[in-house]
């Protein structure tokens, strides 16, 4: 499959769904769309929800490389698109006792590609997934970088010059909202908010992605989860990847097994797991 297949709303949820990834029609709408126009596609919500795996599950149904891009705070070019092997640059200028001119130096040989150049360069009979992962990590300079790269999917190495992408590739962003975004980076890309799935939707994962798993279990732990996120309070809520990892633990405890005292697999922080404990919020799941 190749991301031509992608061509309608309903072959983007087959797409998703055929790794796992069960998607609402509103963000295999969004899918489809950023691969039909070649537009960016910026995924927002909260942590857990998915957000990473879309482009995962996109890559791997279509058979298109995935390139990630992780952000982080002081991200910057040499992170992000290229940078120059100076070590063996160093033993080049020894091996030749200073004979090497400049040009040898700073040439392909010594080029050290990074994700974005990589996807830029990537040939252009075999797809390219492209996620820039939580750019709101990332400092306003590398915001504005990327938007220049967004716009042109093109890049200047000054000691090489221009390179620009023969086939854009599809850019998945995703974006937990720990900062806003600019405006101006919005407007290159077509958005999605990814909000945690309703409680059908939610077992229907637990069951495309854990094989066996009982409807037993599968009620309980969606329930469970499903209370905890109503306590607005908690520091950080449990995502759908907690969901499944609680599942897989009372596949291996049993059925039956105590959610009270597995409450470390769906929760990270001790703060929110004594709250959770001085309520009773999970008596009678």
């Amino acid at each position: 499959m190749t991301l031509t297949y992608v061509a309608s709303v309903e072959e983007a949820s087959e797409a998703l769904a055929s790794q796992g990834y069960l998607a609402d029609r509103p963000l295999a709408l969004a899918v489809h769309l950023a691969v039909a126009l070649e537009q960016p596609l910026l995924l927002e919500g909260e942590a857990g929800v998915g957000k990473t795996e879309v482009a995962r599950a996109l890559a791997g149904a279509t058979g298109a490389r995935l390139i990630r891009l992780q952000c982080h705070e002081g991200i910057d070019v040499h992170h992000a698109v290229y940078d120059w092997d100076y070590p063996r640059q160093l033993l080049a200028l020894r091996a030749a006792e200073g004979g090497v001119d400049e040009g040898e130096l700073f040439s392909r040989r010594f080029l050290l590609r990074r994700p974005l150049l990589d996807a830029l360069e990537a040939d252009p009979a075999n797809p390219v997934v492209l996620l820039i992962d939580e750019i709101d990590r990332a400092d306003d300079e590398f915001e504005a970088f990327l938007l220049e790269f967004l716009a042109d999917f093109a890049v200047t190495i000054p000691e090489l010059g221009s390179v620009r992408a023969e086939r854009p590739p599809v850019v998945i962003l995703t974006s937990n909202r720990t900062r806003e975004l600019h405006d101006a980076l919005k407007r290159r890309c077509l958005y999605h908010w990814i909000d945690y799935p309703n409680a059908q939707l939610e077992r229907a994962i637990v069951h495309a992605r854990i094989p066996g798993v009982s409807e037993t279990i599968a009620n309980r732990v969606v329930t469970a989860v499903g209370r905890l996120r109503e306590h607005g309070d908690l520091y950080k809520l449990p995502g759908v990847g907690e969901t499944l990892v609680w599942a897989r633990a009372l596949l291996a405890l049993g059925e039956d097994a105590d959610l009270d005292e597995t409450l470390g697999v769906a929760l990270k922080v001790h703060e929110d797991v004594q709250r959770v404990r001085s309520r009773s919020v999970l008596d009678g799941v």
